[in-house]
């Protein structure tokens, strides 16, 4: 899941509006922002796999630090602290905390059986959406257009880089996700780590354009 991961953080804005839309966006894409990195210094693994699925072309070998539901509910507790320590907003915090959960929800309907429970285990689950293209196309394209409604309806611009900038932003990600479905794989793994590190600068956009925007008052 990618856009889908997005549409929580978007939702939330309007849960929590005084907490900026990089932190939002951080948070329910955190595993896979931790991802490439623990894949480049050999912590985890993947294989290039076309036909995994209909959806990836990626068999997720080993991500027991990244993805693991034990760890990614540490991952939600670290970054929860470190945005309650900066803001001293409880109720965001926890937002944010459960947002990183979310993350392991949301894979857990998608992936195959290959999400683990614990680091040291063997056990794996996923209930297996990504067996189904237009099944997993309409769940993210749902939950993306939700997601994207709650934030415009939470905010709005207050001048043209808070409105080109949400935009292309929201335009970005869908580009992105449609080439990942339809375009080629990756040419090896550390190609596919080294690009997805890009995922870090997206909360930054996000945060920039969001300082663009005002809260809409509630009616």
């Amino acid at each position: 899941m990618f856009i889908g991961h997005y549409a929580v953080g978007l939702a939330l804005k309007g849960a929590t509006p005084r907490t900026s839309l990089g932190w939002l966006a951080a948070a329910p894409q955190l595993p896979d922002l931790l991802w490439p990195v623990f894949l480049l210094i050999g912590w985890e693994r993947v294989s290039i796999a076309p036909g995994a699925t209909q959806v990836t072309p990626l068999a997720f070998d080993s991500y027991p630090y990244s993805h693991s539901l034990l760890m990614v509910c540490g991952w939600g507790l670290l970054l929860g602290a470190l945005y309650l320590s900066r803001s001293r907003h409880l109720t965001a915090a926890v937002l944010i905390g459960l947002a990183v959960v979310s993350h392991w929800v949301l894979d857990w309907v998608t992936h195959v059986p290959d999400l683990p429970l614990v680091p040291w285990s063997q056990t794996r689950v996923g209930l297996g959406l990504w067996n189904s293209l237009p099944a997993t196309v309409a769940v993210e394209f749902t939950m993306y257009a939700a997601g994207l409604w709650w934030y415009v309806r939470a905010t709005r611009p207050r001048d043209r880089q808070g409105q080109l900038g949400f935009a292309a932003f929201a335009v970005f990600l869908l580009v992105v996700y449609v080439a990942t479905l339809f375009g080629p794989p990756p040419p090896d793994v550390r190609s596919l780590a080294l690009v997805t590190l890009l995922l870090w600068l997206l909360p930054l956009w996000a945060a920039w354009f969001d300082r663009h925007r005002v809260t809409t008052p509630a009616s």
